[in-house]
Parts: C-alpha cells; structure tokens; sequence
C-alpha cells in the first residue's frame, strides 16, 4: 500500500508555514482511494518495467481466490489472460500488442482463472515514467465485471448460436465465413463449404410431430460435430439445413469422401422416445477461390450443387460447376412444364424385362414413366421425378402411373405381372390404399398381376403404420416388393414383420461384383440367404455384364433385370412378343464387366511442352481417356489434358492410331458425386491472378487464356478436323 501511495504522501510544506495544504490534500486522496478499495468499487494494481506486477489490491486479491503475496512478482500476462470465450478472438492480440508498445491500456475484459474460481474483470492502465522519460511499469485499475459480462456473453451467445442444437445460427456462420474469405486472399489460401438439407425430415414431423423432429436435429448436430471434429466450423443455418466451413481445403477427393461419410452417418438409424426414424441428408460443396470470392458467391454456388445433389435422387453430394447455373434454370423450365405434362398427353410407360435367371424368359416387367416432351423430345425420369417430388405432383403422376399400368396390362394376353414404382410421398398420404383400391376395381385387373415397388424410406416415421398399410395391400391381393434394398435404411425387422413377395438388389452391389478385390459378392449371397428363408424372390438390379450374369445367378438370385437383356421398351413390343410366344431375352453385351467409361464428345483442350490444341473427348474413365483430333502421337509422349474448369491431367499416350490417341492419367479422376468424373485439383484463380489477370472465380476463358500463350514456332503434331472422318 505505501508503495502505491508514498508520493501521494509525501507532499511540500505551506508557504505560510502552517498546515501542510498539498500534503493535506494528498493525504486525504490517498485516504479516498483506500476506502474506494474496501468498498469494491474499484481496484488498484501496478506493474514494474518488466510487466511483472509489483501491487494489487487486496479485495482484488481475495476476489482472484489468491493471497496477496502470491500474485505479486507474477507476470500480468499470467493474471489478466485473455477471453477466451469470447467470439471476438481477438481480445489476447490487443492486450499483448498494448503491452509491448507500453501504451496506454484501454479499458479491456480479461478473465481471472487461478484455480479457485472463474471471473471477469475490465482493466485500464497508464504507463508511468521518470523524468528521462524511461518506462517503469503501468498504474491501472481493475472492476469485477463478472455478471455484467456473463449476462452480455450469454445474450451475445443467443444472436450466435441455434438455441436448439446449440450449433452456430446463420448469422454467426455468415460472419465467419466472410472474416475467413477476406482474410484469406490476403494470404492466398483455400475454404471449402459445404451445404446440406436433411432428406424427408418434414416427413418425420409430420408423422412423429414437432417435439420428435427436434430431437431429432439435436442428435444430427452430435453426429455432425462426431464427423467434423472441433476444428470445424459447424452451423444450423434454418429448418433442417446445415453449413460446415473448412478452411485451408480443396482436394475434392478429401471432401468426396468427408461428404460420404456424412451421408453415411446421418442415415443411419435415429431412436426418439422409443420409436425409429430414418432420414438421409444430401449435400452441396464448394471451394474458394475456385467457385466464388465473396461469401454471397460462393454460398450461392454451394446451393446450385445441393440442388443438384436433391434433384439427383437424394443420399448424394455433389461438387459445384459452372454447368449447374444452367442446369437449374433447365430444371426450373421443367417444373414449369411439368404440370401440364398429363394433360397435353405427353407422359407415357416403357417397361423393362425382369427374366428368370435360369431361362432367361420374361417373368414380369418392371413400368417405368417417360416424358416425351413435344419440344424437347424425351426427358429422363432422374431430371423431372425429382421435381414432381419437390413442387408437389408425385401423388398425381403416381396415380396416373398406376391406372395407366393397370389399364395396360388387363389387355395383354397371359397373366404377365407388372412392378409399378411407389414413392414415399404417394405411399405416406393417407389415400394411397383407397386410390389403389378404386384403380384395381376401375380397370378390372387380376390384383396378383400388380406389384408395387415401394423404398425403404417408407419405413421412415410411423413404422407401424407402414406395416399396417403392407398388409391392407396384401389384402387387396398385390404383390409388394422391396426396391433397392441394402442401400443405407435396411433393417431385419421389418423385414420380419412385412408381408414383402420380393426383394431388388440395388445395382450398386450388382455392378462391378466380378472386379478383383470387390465383396459385394458375398453381400448378394447374403440377402439372397436372407430372402429365400423368408420365403421372398430376389431380383438382381443392374446386370450388364456375361459375368455379373453368371455371378449373380450362382449366388442364388431367382431373377435378373438389366441392359444385358433389355433396356425399357414401349409397351407395343411388349405385347408382340407375347402374342408371338417370344418370351426369351438372349443376354447381349460385353463378356465382363469394365470400370465405368463415360462416351462423351466435346471440345477439350490438350498441352505438350510449349504447345495448346484443340481436341475432341470420346470417352472417359478414372484413369484415362480416348481422345481424337492429332495425326501420329508417338506413344509415351506425356502431355496435359485439359478437361474444363480449371482441371488439368497429366497424362502419357498408351495408344496411338492414326488420329486417336488413348491417354493414361497420371493421377485417377475421382466421382463428383453424380454419374461424372472430376480431377482432385484444380487451377487456382490465384495463379490466374499472378499471370495479370484479375482475381474471380474460375472459368474457362481465363484458364485458356493462360495455358493459349504457350506456343512454339514450330509444333509437334498436326491438328485434324474430325468432322471430315
């Protein structure tokens, strides 16, 4: 105490010679300031030069759970630490830059943590110095701010995190996203987001009510947090939508597989008061600085591929590309379409042979709906289901399938049966089982011709409910058989419990069972085990390959459908060959199975050494590619495909004939989540930036335009024009 107050104390005598006036009046400041000490209202400390502190106030002390004489000789840094709570974080690097520029310290929050209890204290300082001018240390005084800050931190905390999973909200995630994105031009560096929308939640709360589909997102925030780790940003940014930043990353192959692990762990199996739920997630990812600069850039492109992701089927993900700006404006032209699909006539049904493994003979087709647009000629059940789904028209196409079938089939010779496609929105309203009833008794067809194909996401909610309407069905007299089973929502129970005639074996585990290495072999000789103790047939989906054919059957598989037998064909050949009796398919196709090959034909570009060409795409693989357009390449010539987007391979010429050449990549082509093939890196736009251009998105003008001013007086190869082969 004298330390502080000795020169308050030792004042200069009157000039009168009586009472000492200026020790009078520093006297009594010192007295003042004592009894502001005891009262709490303020405290007092001091630092040497050092910042080791040389005085603090004993209320303070008793506060800090600490005896005076133990903080004194402690370093400032060791007492006052920074907050670390705080969302700021940057609360150390101005106390500590303050410090070290012995400037005046601002008043600032820090916390005491001793050991002995937790509290918050806000701090002010000045620097003291002698007649030279030379630093001796601080004198600052010090408040508990304890509750003022804990009742801040805690509303500060509302307006930043989702009050229910306790997750980042969209505020918070968008000002971290824009920091991070800011900051990281500067230095030059990468973040990836992603986006991801739960599939059939709604569903859960429809059927399970509110209170269940809010657990349900608190136990899908711990599987997320489980996944990402805490390092990750993490956020609920509205309804069943999630953001997850990732700084520092763009292998697209590392988010590939973080982005099926996700979907793999969301999909699992949820229990809430005592009941089963089964949602599944789909999920959109994009990287700065490649899909966008800004943060309004880049989540936008996020949303274009989660869109793309929903519109593809669900359960996937899928990576942004600048093709997607004009796939959802063609998406947008075919919701717009769509409604009026059935009225001008324009949807229609194919049907696919599924033949029995033994003969080969037709034993039931499989109805699959077509949508012959007057403009735009067919369009593919994977561009427009999805948007019937989405807008709210599955249940009338649904309906209209199924009396079109029906209609169709009680005109076919023979007892031939026909599986019609269900899908979990028609299935779960609660009309479905009177509008079978009144179609069944409308067109007069035999009950036992009719199959109904129905998901395992039925099984999503009300679970008895499901079953209840299984056996309604089954009362009915049609068949029911399981579509796509083992592809992340099976379960032994229901399989027990539901009255199935059938079990589909996705294609996923068909495709590729022969290939070295592979087990989805003994997966098919399990569920085929499985099916014929429950009494039901299997169907092998997807078989279009001699060997997959021959494997299939081996394991047991009672029937098989694919592009080695059939594709769908209109109805009319259907009934041809059976009012000819020609009910054998004969397998045509190739002998095994290869890894997929995409046919393509586009303009691409290729480099060798200083040298740009145009050639043309014929197809592509994961590890290479055929491509035309350069007389005579010599084999083991290396040179760098480039393939759009800022995606560039290296790549060695294997074969070489006349003007095609077959290249070997360097590095395989990984998935980009849908049927494509995408290279794990790509072009930064931050090289783009080094060559003078200036700093967006990638695009392909800018990367052409830098890889076009490599050239040579003389070339290597010779281009040809390929339309004139």
């Amino acid at each position: 105490m004298a330390g502080l107050f000795s020169r308050l104390k030792n004042g200069n005598d009157g000039a009168d010679g009586g009472v000492p006036v200026r020790a009078f009046n520093n006297a009594s400041r010192a007295s003042l300031l004592e009894s502001l000490e005891k009262s709490d209202l303020g405290w007092f400390w001091a630092s040497d030069a050092k910042g080791v502190l040389s005085y603090i106030s004993p209320p303070a002390a008793q506060r800090a759970g600490k005896p005076v004489e133990d903080i004194i000789s402690m370093p400032m840094t060791d007492v006052f630490q920074p907050v670390e709570d705080s969302d700021d974080r940057g609360t150390e690097r101005p106390l500590k830059f303050q410090l070290a520029a012995r400037n005046s310290i601002k008043p600032v929050t820090v916390e005491i943590n001793m050991g002995e209890g937790r509290s918050w204290w806000e701090i002010a300082a000045v620097p003291q110095t002698d007649n030279a001018g030379t630093f001796l240390g601080y004198h600052g005084i010090a408040r508990d701010v304890s509750d003022t800050y804990e009742s801040t931190r805690d509303a500060e905390k509302l307006s930043r995190y989702d009050s229910l999973t306790g997750l980042s909200n969209r505020h918070r995630m968008s000002h971290q996203l824009g920091a991070t994105l800011t900051a990281f031009r500067a230095s030059k560096r990468s973040c990836a987001i992603m986006l991801l929308d739960l599939d059939r939640f709604k569903q859960v709360n429809d059927t399970m009510g509110h209170p269940a589909g809010d657990e349900l997102l608190k136990q899908v925030a711990a599987r997320l947090q489980r996944v990402m780790g805490d390092n990750i940003e993490i956020g609920r940014i509205g309804g069943d939508e999630f953001q997850v930043i990732m700084p520092d990353e763009d292998d697209r192959g590392v988010l590939g597989e973080l982005a099926t692990r996700i979907i793999q762990m969301l999909s699992q199996p949820y229990s809430i008061n005592g009941m089963r739920a089964i949602i599944g997630c789909s999920v959109g990812v994009a990287v700065a600085p490649f899909d966008g600069i800004e943060e309004d850039e880049l989540v936008k492109a996020a949303d274009l591929a989660l869109y793309s992701a929903k519109g593809g089927g669900r359960g996937a993900f899928r990576f942004y590309s600048s093709d997607l700006r004009d796939q959802a404006s063609y998406r947008h032209q075919i919701e717009s379409d769509l409604r009026d699909a059935i009225a001008r006539d324009e949807l229609e049904m194919h049907y696919q042979p599924i033949v029995d493994a033994k003969t080969h003979r037709v034993a039931c087709v499989e109805a699959l709906m077509r949508w012959n647009h007057t403009d735009r000629g067919m369009i593919s059940p994977a561009d427009f289901i999805p948007v019937a789904e989405d807008v709210g028209i599955i249940r009338e196409l649904g309906e209209w399938a199924l009396h079109k079938v029906c209609t169709t089939i009680q005109e076919w010779p023979g007892d031939i049966r026909a599986a019609i496609n269900v899908s979990a929105v028609q299935f779960s309203s609660d009309d479905f089982i009177e509008i079978v009833t009144r179609v069944l008794k409308s067109t007069g067809v035999d009950p036992a011709r009719v199959e109904l194909e129905i998901t395992e996401s039925v099984f999503v909610g009300d679970m008895d409910r499901a079953l209840s309407m299984f056996h309604e069905l089954k009362g009915l007299g049609v068949r029911l058989s399981l579509d796509d089973f083992g592809t992340g929502y099976s379960s032994l129970s229901y399989l027990r419990d539901a009255p199935f005639d059938k079990i589909k074996i996705d294609q996923s585990f068909v495709r590729g069972c022969t290939a070295e290495d592979n087990k989805n072999d003994a997966i098919i000789a399990a569920v085929v085990s499985l099916a014929r103790a429950l009494g039901m047939e299997t169907v092998a989906e997807g078989v279009e390959s001699k060997d997959e054919m021959r494997a299939v059957t081996e394991e047991g598989a009672t029937l098989l459908q694919g592009m080695l037998f059939s594709r769908a064909i209109p109805g009319s050949e259907i009934v041809e060959r059976l009012e000819s009796g020609e009910l054998e398919f004969v397998p045509r196709g190739p002998e095994k199975y290869r890894s997929d090959r995409r046919t393509e034909f586009r303009k691409i570009g290729l480099i060798h050494e200083n040298d740009r060409y145009n050639v043309f795409l014929r197809n592509l693989s994961k590890t290479g590619a055929k491509i035309e357009g350069l007389l005579d390449v010599p084999i083991g010539t290396d040179v760098v495909v480039d393939l759009g987007g800022g995606q560039l391979a290296v790549a060695c010429v294997r074969r070489s004939e006349g003007f095609s050449q077959g290249v070997e990549f360097e590095t395989p082509l990984i998935s980009d989540g849908a049927e494509g093939l995408c290279t794990r890196h790509r072009v930064s736009p931050y090289q783009i930036e080094a060559a003078g251009r200036p700093l967006r998105a990638l695009n392909d003008d800018a990367v052409a335009a830098v890889t076009s001013t490599m050239h040579s007086n003389t070339k290597s190869f010779v281009e040809v024009e390929i339309s004139k082969f």
